[in-house]
Order: C-alpha cells, then sequence, then structure tokens
C-alpha cells in the first residue's frame, strides 16, 4: 500500500491531481464498466500530459507497486483498475487534433471513441475503430479494434502510423516503422505490455458522415431461416456496405411493436457508406426473401450509428465474454447456435457476428501482433450481460456452454480476440497469438519491459 508520504510525493511530482481512498472522487476513479468488477487501487493517478505519466510509471516502477492504466475502462476484464496498486489514469488526455489536409489525426491516449468520430466526421473524415462510443481508443486500438468501418478501411492498428510510448525506464519514445519498429510492431495487436501510450497518429480516410442503416428482426423460431439469409448476404454484399448478424432482445424502442418489445429473436444490422445503392437492393432482398417481424430503415449521420448501441452497453451492467472467429456461417455453426441461442437468460445477453474480409485481409498475417488470422472469417462475439450478478452467472454459464460447443468449430484453437478476453492465461494467449507470433511478442517484451512493469493487462511475459 502507497504511505501518505509516498502520495505526497507522487503529488508534488504530478500536474493532474492523485486520489486515495477516502477522498470524495475514489469511488468515481475506481469504477469501470463491467459491474462485476469491484477493485480498490491504493492511488489513482489522473494524468494531465505525458509528463505525469512518466512521473507515476517511475513511481510504481520505484515502490514496487502494481500498476494497471486506465483509459476508457470499457474492457470487460477490467483491467484498468488493480488492487492496492497505482492505476495511471489517462482519461484527462483525450485531445484529437485532425489534420485534414495530410489526412491524419493525432489522438489522446485517453480519448473515447467518440471524440475520435466528433473530430474526424467535422472534416469528413473517419478512422476505423469499435462501434461504442464510450470505448476507449486506447485499449481498442492496441489490441486490434473492429467495427462497422473494418471491411472498408482495416482494423484500427491497420491505420495507426506511429504512437508516443512512455517506457518501463520511463524513456518517452516514438514508435513507427522507422522508429522503434519492433515496438510499433508489437504495440499494433500486443495490447498494453510494452508502455503507456499516450498519444496515436492515426491515418483518415474520406467518408460521407451520412449512412443508411436498416435493422431487421425476426422471432427466435425463426433462427435457422435468418442466419441461412444473413449467409447470402454476407456473399452478397460489396466493401460499401457492412452487416451484423445475431441474437437478441428487442429493444424496448418506439419503433419496435409492443408484441416484440424485449423479446428473445434474431437481427441483422445493415449499413451502406457513401451513398451506395447497393444498401437498398440488399435490404429489399431481405424484406423479399424472410418478411421480418418487424424492421427499422433510415439514413443516419455516421457519428450517431457509432453511438447508437451506447444505451444498450450502458455503464452498470455485469458482464461476461468469450470470443472465437468461425469461417463462416455453416449449417453447423448455425445449429449449435440456433440450438444454444435459447437457454439464455438475460434479455441484455447477445451473440453477434462481424464479417472480417475485404480490407481486413488486405493486411499480411505478420504485418502487425494481431492475435486472429488475416484470411476472411467471421468473428463471434458471445456476452453474458445481466443487470445483476444472480443473472450473469446463469449467462456465464451459458456462454461458456455455447463457446464449448463451437470450439470444434472455430479457427485455430478456438481463443480469439484479446480485446474480448476476460480469462487469459498463457496458454489462451499462445492460441490466440500462435506460438511464432507469441514468442516474438515475448522477446520485444523483454526488450521494453524485462521487469514485466505492464502486466495487469493479457499480459506476455518477457521471453
Amino acid at each position: 500500500m502507497i504511505t501518505m508520504s509516498g502520495a505526497e510525493a507522487l503529488r508534488a511530482s504530478m500536474s493532474g491531481p492523485v486520489i486515495l481512498p477516502g477522498d470524495a472522487d475514489y469511488d468515481e476513479a475506481r469504477t469501470v464498466w463491467n459491474a462485476e468488477v469491484d477493485r480498490r487501487p491504493a492511488t489513482v493517478a489522473r494524468c494531465a500530459g505525458t509528463e505525469d505519466v512518466v512521473a507515476a510509471v517511475g513511481f510504481a516502477r520505484d515502490t514496487g507497486l502494481v500498476m494497471s492504466v486506465r483509459g476508457g475502462a470499457h474492457n470487460a476484464a477490467g483491467t484498468a483498475v488493480c488492487d492496492d496498486g497505482l492505476v495511471v489514469d489517462l482519461s484527462r488526455m483525450n485531445r484529437v487534433v485532425v489534420d485534414p489536409g495530410a489526412r491524419r489525426a493525432r489522438v489522446g491516449g485517453g480519448a473515447l471513441l467518440a471524440d475520435v468520430d466528433a473530430a474526424t466526421q467535422a472534416h469528413g473524415l473517419a478512422v476505423p475503430t469499435g462501434i461504442i462510443g464510450h470505448t476507449g481508443i486506447g485499449g481498442i486500438a492496441l489490441g486490434g479494434g473492429m467495427g462497422w468501418l473494418t471491411r472498408k478501411f482495416g482494423l484500427t492498428i491497420d491505420n495507426m502510423l506511429s504512437a508516443e510510448v512512455v517506457s518501463a525506464d520511463g524513456r518517452v519514445l516514438r514508435a513507427s516503422a522507422d522508429e522503434h519498429p519492433e515496438l510499433f510492431w508489437a504495440l499494433r495487436g500486443g495490447s498494453g505490455n510494452f508502455g503507456v501510450v499516450t498519444e496515436f497518429e492515426f491515418r483518415l480516410h474520406p467518408l460521407d458522415p451520412m449512412v443508411e442503416f436498416g435493422l431487421f428482426f425476426w422471432t427466435l423460431e425463426q433462427g435457422p431461416e435468418v442466419l441461412r439469409l444473413a449467409r447470402e448476404v454476407l456473399a452478397a454484399m460489396p466493401v460499401d456496405v457492412n452487416l451484423i448478424a445475431g441474437a437478441l432482445h428487442a429493444p424496448p424502442e418506439p419503433f419496435v411493436p409492443e408484441e416484440h418489445q424485449l423479446r428473445p429473436g434474431y437481427a441483422m444490422l445493415l449499413t451502406g457508406f457513401d451513398g451506395t445503392p447497393e444498401h437498398a437492393r440488399l435490404v429489399a432482398r431481405i424484406r423479399e426473401q424472410l418478411p421480418p417481424a418487424f424492421d427499422m430503415v433510415t439514413s443516419m449521420p455516421y457519428v450517431d450509428l457509432q453511438r447508437m448501441l451506447d444505451d444498450a452497453n450502458a455503464w452498470g451492467n455485469y458482464c461476461y465474454t468469450k470470443p472465437t472467429y468461425v469461417e463462416g456461417l455453416t449449417d453447423p455453426v448455425i445449429q449449435v447456435v440456433t440450438e444454444h441461442v435459447p437457454r439464455k437468460n438475460s434479455p441484455l445477453s447477445l451473440l453477434l457476428f462481424y464479417p472480417l474480409d475485404e480490407a481486413y485481409s488486405r493486411t499480411g498475417e505478420d504485418d502487425t501482433a494481431f492475435g486472429g488470422g488475416r484470411t476472411p472469417r467471421l468473428i463471434t462475439f458471445l456476452v453474458g450481460y445481466a443487470p445483476d450478478a444472480t443473472l450473469l452467472e446463469a449467462d456465464r454459464a451459458w456462454v461458456r456452454n455455447l463457446w464449448d460447443a463451437l470450439r470444434p468449430l472455430a479457427i485455430g484453437t478456438g481463443h480469439g480476440y484479446v480485446n474480448e478476453l476476460v480469462e487469459f492465461d498463457e496458454d489462451v494467449l499462445r492460441g490466440s497469438y500462435g506460438a511464432a507470433k507469441y514468442e516474438r511478442l515475448a522477446g520485444i517484451k523483454a526488450e521494453y519491459d524485462p521487469g514485466n512493469l505492464f502486466r495487469h493487462n493479457t499480459n506476455i511475459k518477457p521471453g
């Protein structure tokens, strides 16, 4: 635990506040998105800039305190906060500076996706990220970063041009293709193992601020037909269209007929970019081939699309996730899914399939440290999500049983996307990265963090 004299020394070395147990804002400072995570750090260093991060990292290193790094605190594993240690809180470091001429953005390590989207879309530009606005850019970018624009522009890490990093020994490094290239490779997929990223530089892409969106919902009994239709739509989509398909409860929204609100079923979310006419054609095909129980088709700003699921994924609920990859919606995958979906308990729990192809697959397998193959595939998010701990326990078992049933049909070991891992030992991470990539990461870890200071994460031990 930190002593009062230690706390005062840390305060004296920082511009931002140092928060201790008993302070009025301590409980707010230690709270993360997943309500199941209830940890009590010895102190929270709310950094105002890079020099504060250097001071906080040095304090943790010199005192031997466990250290965690907090960006958006949206990670389901809750690695942003640690017990009895030091939290390096980047939430104040959320500035986004856009150079529209160069199509570049410099993004503070504590920025949220909504911050990035608002700043870049003001110039008709975008960087591919996730689909929930209150997610932090730091965590999602260091693990991969996938969402609506992945097919069109690749993962977030595929668009990272450089990063400012505070290393374990207190140096402030610039990692890029030309400076510390091995560190730059590791940052793009190796999660938070190699330092605290205080600023990212991203490549931006032109994107029409308006998108076409369609939500289609069917009853639980129609699951096999829905997923077979989703398979056809996925095969027919051009790069300017994307589809997220899966199983969930219908939202209690005004556009949902009362008899379907909060009822379980299957849904497709179809989005078209840059005015593509193919979106309207696919909407017509879906409605004709399998008329939904209800749908909602509309134009909307891209920034609203990016915030559309924020309320459904609000802070204060309990979460457990297990990801995996499958080659496609094959008949065996559909059979497993439709057998297990009716067994979920919480109306908030869900299963989602994202397509990973096109631009995603144009980056080479070993060009980044990303822990997932680059051949075309679907990522499967299995999410137990509940308003209380008891209901989560039931759906934790549901998620595990469904993951076990899908594992024989999965790509590789079945262990998936590191950003969604809640349980991760060395075997799981080796399975996620593959042996060769894991060993390369472990070697880079030994160079930049030989003492494993950055270990409160999906930890890769120094080789």
